[in-house]
């Protein structure tokens, strides 16, 4: 079954009126299945899953004050904040990101 697109405040960069997703903040993989999640814009989300694997999310990114003090985050969230709604930028995996998978 296709899901509803969804509208609403992303709770990381707080724009209004954008299409949200569910992010787990403890990924479902590493036990966060029925724990807390967030609703992200679908630009904050791609952008996490870009800068981090799971196991980073799980070890210390596991929370939405965690997520935007982090100076990656931080950067990215001071950008978009300025940009429409209706704006979907292209995401891409960070270099260490790239390099860590094989």
């Amino acid at each position: 079954m296709a899901k509803k697109k969804q509208s609403g405040t992303c709770e990381l960069c707080l724009r209004e009126e954008v299409e949200v997703t569910v992010h787990h903040l403890t990924p479902k993989e590493m036990g966060g299945t029925f724990l807390p999640t967030a609703d992200l814009c679908i630009p904050c989300h791609k952008q996490i899953h870009a800068l981090f694997t799971n196991d980073e999310l799980a070890a210390g990114l596991n929370t939405i004050e965690s997520l935007r003090s982090h100076p990656k985050i931080h950067a990215f969230v001071k950008w978009i904040k300025k940009q429409p709604s209706s704006r979907l930028p292209r995401i891409s995996k960070s270099n260490s990101r790239k390099r860590k998978k094989r």
